[in-house]
């Protein structure tokens, strides 16, 4: 009887297509059920795609901001490609968290995204602010916009 010869590169090949296509296959499933184009909108309901933001989605849409800015105008750098680098390091950390379950709540900024809070508040207002007390601290880092203006873009939250 003989034994049949396996081509073992052929072999090989075929396993790590096969592999190599569930894999891509489950990630393009889950990257569309997570609604992952979104992210790359300026649409502040991408924001709610996750269900602990509705409450600062909510906050917004009342706030004396929701007319001037979005989330991505306050939350994210807005030159390129900072931008983008943010959302995607934003959307890795979120999808991690939100899949592992191992968030705090209530959900808390960044450290790196309190530094864009800061720089994008200083853009949008430096002529109005640039002259007034305290405002400077703000701008050479010695104090936060929003530590005085914590209800500006999000209404108080309990």
């Amino acid at each position: 009887m003989k034994m049949a010869k396996f081509n073992i590169p052929l072999l090989f090949g075929m396993i790590f297509s096969v592999s190599a296509g569930l894999l891509l296959g489950i990630g393009a499933f889950t990257f569309h059920y997570a609604k992952g184009t979104s992210y790359l909108s300026n649409d502040p309901k991408a924001c709610i795609n996750c269900h602990v933001m509705q409450e600062y989605f909510d906050s917004w849409i009342k706030s004396s901001h929701r007319q001037a800015a979005t989330c991505n105008d306050c939350h994210i750098p807005h030159a390129f490609p900072a931008k983008y680098i943010a959302k995607m390091k934003n959307g890795w950390n979120h999808s991690k968290a939100f899949t592992l379950q191992n968030f705090p709540e209530p959900i808390r900024i960044t450290q790196g995204n309190l530094v864009s809070l800061q720089q994008n508040c200083i853009h949008c207002h430096d002529i109005m602010t640039g002259n007034i007390a305290g405002h400077r601290e703000a701008a050479e880092g010695t104090a936060r916009c929003a530590d005085c203006h914590r209800s500006v873009g999000h209404m108080q939250l309990s």
